[in-house]
């Protein structure tokens, strides 16, 4: 420790509990400011063990290190910050205090499937792994979607198939959900923005929409995505199918006659 109760990049990094790599990580991405040089040797003060633990504490909630740069810059609007939080907690399920949280190992053991299998499940957009603390963690309901995965296996779909399938259904979902998150920020975010509101009062306003719009859109999606592959299967069935699959079919799923 230098005179000034300034520290070498070894003794912040001890007393911020990250390695020295981390630190020097951070500086690269902006997260840090840079250390004061006497001579060869780098010196860092309060400032930078204060910044870390934000940055630490922010992580633990689930923000990215992209718009952690921005909230510690003060790039990020007023109004935003809780919005981003809101975000951040649901994505990470942060407001679940009794979430398991898994490891890809845990998963493949939990499904009973090799660990190199789940490598190209997450690579095709099957598997979304939440980001806690800087980490990827898992949850159970993965598992029970592994699961899921190994009964198509199992019915006969061939496992490249699936994961060409999966892939674009990632990409197509992500194009989704870009122009979901266009129009919430078009027709409720701008017009809050304009309206003669505090930051507090614009800020309840967001996340209060975004609570109520997250599950509703997620409902209306998943709902939407049955329908429609119903009502695909029913019409192939009619093109392609004996008549005791089509019989068979309609009862299963309340279809009318044909």
């Amino acid at each position: 420790m230098g005179d000034d109760g300034t520290l070498r990049v070894e003794d912040l990094a001890r007393a911020a509990d990250v390695s020295v790599d981390t630190i020097r990580f951070y500086q690269k991405r902006r997260l840090l400011p840079p250390p004061t040089r006497r001579g060869r040797i780098a010196w860092y003060g309060p400032q930078h063990a204060e910044r870390l633990a934000r940055i630490r504490d922010l992580q633990q909630r689930g923000f990215s290190l992209a718009l952690i740069r921005r909230l510690l810059d003060g790039e990020l609007d007023a109004a935003d910050v809780p919005l981003a939080a809101a975000v951040a907690t649901a994505a990470t399920g942060a407001d679940d205090p009794d979430a398991v949280r898994l490891t890809l190992d845990d998963v493949a053991a939990g499904a009973g499937v090799p660990r190199p299998l789940l490598d190209a499940v997450v690579r095709a957009g099957v598997l979304v792994p939440r980001v806690v603390d800087g980490e990827e963690h898992y949850g159970p309901a993965d598992i029970e979607l592994v699961r899921g995965g190994l009964q198509l296996l199992e019915a006969g779909f061939p496992l490249a198939d699936l994961l060409s399938l999966a892939g674009r259904h990632d990409a197509a979902t992500h194009a989704i959900a870009e122009d979901a998150v266009r129009l919430f920020d078009e027709h409720v975010r701008e017009p809050l923005r304009a309206q003669p509101l505090t930051d507090d009062e614009r800020a309840e306003l967001l996340v209060a929409a975004f609570r109520t719009l997250l599950p509703t859109i997620t409902t209306l999606v998943a709902h939407h995505f049955r329908q429609v592959l119903l009502e695909v299967a029913q019409a192939h069935l009619e093109q392609v199918g004996e008549p005791t699959e089509l019989a068979a079919a309609s009862a299963e799923h309340g279809w009318g006659a044909a």
